[in-house]
């Protein structure tokens, strides 16, 4: 009898050393492994301007020269690992001064990166004149921590089906919402929320108290008017933290960010 207890023991023993060296817990169960995973922060730096940082990655998107509507903005300077841009305008591709020494993408295509990294970009146009003004926007589509993203940049034109193919259904979804120029109103953002259907969607692209005229830009309020009935979340910070189990599970909600410190 004591000599099997001796070999269970034993036996046990090696099994939980072998869980150790592959770091993984024998008494784990698939709901505690899941809240273990490392949760990634959105932070929100001002316009359409977003650091995505967790599961070992540091994804800036569009950074900026203040300036116009984003002239009381601190220049978005963070360290980051890839920065995207949706094009090289100034108020969402401004590339200089950058932290470090980040890879910078900015044209359309299928990019596959270190440890198995992919991410797509998808070609729309930037304005509502055929592109005639202000060229090509560039989304971004990739997924990081198990979380589905796409940013639509300064899009302004309708979402086309073979676009909407392309895209697919994201988790969260960055969409610009003030009117001007080069990018959806209010009316063209809700259209694209219920074409793609995310379940978390951060509006963007706004006029702020950061913005100095000319700013041709309005206030988010006038989009959420037109989002009622629409689950409406408001942090009280630019920053929220976000992993995949934490998702909603019906969409859309409309998360929206206290604005970045002024400078």
């Amino acid at each position: 009898m004591k000599r099997r207890q001796l070999l269970r023991h034993a036996q046990t023993a090696a099994l939980v050393a072998l869980g150790s060296e592959l770091g993984v817990s024998l008494c784990s169960t698939p709901s505690a492994r899941a809240q273990a995973k490392p949760d990634l922060t959105i932070t929100w730096l001002g316009h359409t301007c977003f650091l995505v940082s967790g599961a070992g990655r540091r994804l800036l998107l569009n950074p900026f020269l203040p300036g116009g509507c984003t002239a009381g903005y601190r220049p978005p300077r963070v360290k980051a690992d890839l920065v995207l841009v949706s094009s090289l305008l100034l108020d969402e591709g401004y590339v200089q001064n950058l932290e470090g020494d980040p890879r910078v993408l900015a044209d359309p295509g299928d990019f596959q990166l270190a440890s198995g990294f992919k991410i797509t970009g998808l070609r729309t146009l930037h304005d509502r004149e055929g592109g005639r003004r202000f060229g090509t926007n560039i989304c971004w589509k990739w997924e990081q921590g198990g979380v589905r993203f796409l940013s639509l940049g300064g899009t302004a034109a309708p979402i086309t089906v073979e676009q909407q193919i392309l895209m697919g259904r994201p988790d969260v979804l960055f969409i610009p919402v003030g009117n001007g120029l080069k990018a959806y109103g209010p009316q063209d953002a809700k259209t694209a929320i219920e074409t793609l259907k995310p379940k978390w969607v951060f509006p963007s692209h706004f006029r702020t108290s950061a913005a100095q005229d000319p700013c041709d830009l309005v206030p988010l309020q006038e989009f959420l008017d037109l989002m009622s009935g629409v689950l409406i979340q408001r942090a009280t910070t630019n920053q929220i933290a976000v992993n995949a189990a934490g998702l909603p599970k019906e969409g859309p909600v409309i998360q929206v960010l206290a604005p970045p410190p002024l400078a």
